[in-house]
């Protein structure tokens, strides 16, 4: 048995646009069902929704049923909290507010066995197969893919040097964070933001990096494509799932 292949990783490498959906319910009945419709790719996010560590497993079970490609947010740059996402069989990483090379780094290191790496070696995982694989050590670095998250204006102005590091695939804009360091919280539709946006797709294509961000309605994630981003987060779980209730609750007063 081999190992799996990291589809995500291999498209975002060659150019194409991956369309995704960012999921915070911790729901396996729900990520199963999205990873059904038809999503590039899903994120489970554990930084700002109460999924924890040992719900993440369950996720990521439920949507290997679908075509969706899981993507997994630890909650830190941490070595040990990425050491196990990756046991569970995770492959790809967003990993939040990293602002110097240097924490991009760690974040690629934690992901690499030695000698490349820090990463601690466990056999009976999921990510190998429960040891079943004859292949997992040999390919597994080649298959991660290890995305970085710039959330500020101090890491936007050594983003270049970020994208730059050995390891790094993709460049994620973080709009909330982002916005609230420039002085516009919970304005990321200020145009100001929006043209610093812009921008940032533009650099991280000119590092030859694949450039990434969260939208929360189609919209934007139709604007954020024409402006090179490369896999977008459409919107956001919780949040259709709300719209969706307020629009069938208004339907139903109105009617």
């Amino acid at each position: 048995m081999q190992a799996p292949r990291n589809t995500f990783k291999r498209r975002l490498l060659a150019g194409d646009t991956q369309n995704g959906l960012w999921l915070s319910l911790g729901s396996p009945i729900s990520s199963e069902a999205l990873s059904l419709v038809g999503f590039d790719w899903l994120l489970f996010d554990t930084e700002h929704s109460p999924i924890d560590l040992a719900s993440v497993q369950p996720l990521l079970q439920a949507a290997a049923v679908g075509t969706a490609q899981a993507v997994v947010r630890p909650a830190w740059n941490d070595k040990v909290l990425i050491k196990r996402v990756l046991d569970m069989g995770a492959q790809t990483l967003l990993v939040p507010f990293v602002e110097t090379p240097e924490e991009a780094a760690a974040a690629v290191a934690a992901t690499r066995y030695p000698p490349k790496g820090l990463r601690g070696v466990a056999g009976a995982t999921r990510a190998s197969r429960y040891g079943l694989t004859s292949d997992y050590f040999a390919v597994s670095d080649d298959e991660i893919a290890v995305l970085v998250q710039i959330e500020t204006t101090n890491a936007l102005t050594r983003l270049e040097e970020i994208a730059a590091v050995p390891g790094v695939d993709g460049v994620f804009i973080g709009p909330s964070d982002l916005s609230a360091s420039m002085g516009f919280l919970g304005r990321a539709g200020a145009p100001e933001v929006q043209a610093v946006l812009e921008d940032a797709a533009r650099r991280i294509v000119a590092t030859g990096k694949a450039p990434g961000i969260l939208a929360t309605n189609a919209a934007d994630a139709v604007r954020y494509r024409h402006w090179g981003y490369r896999f977008i987060a459409g919107a956001v779980d919780l949040g259709l799932l709300v719209k969706a209730a307020q629009g069938v609750l208004k339907d139903m007063a109105d009617g």
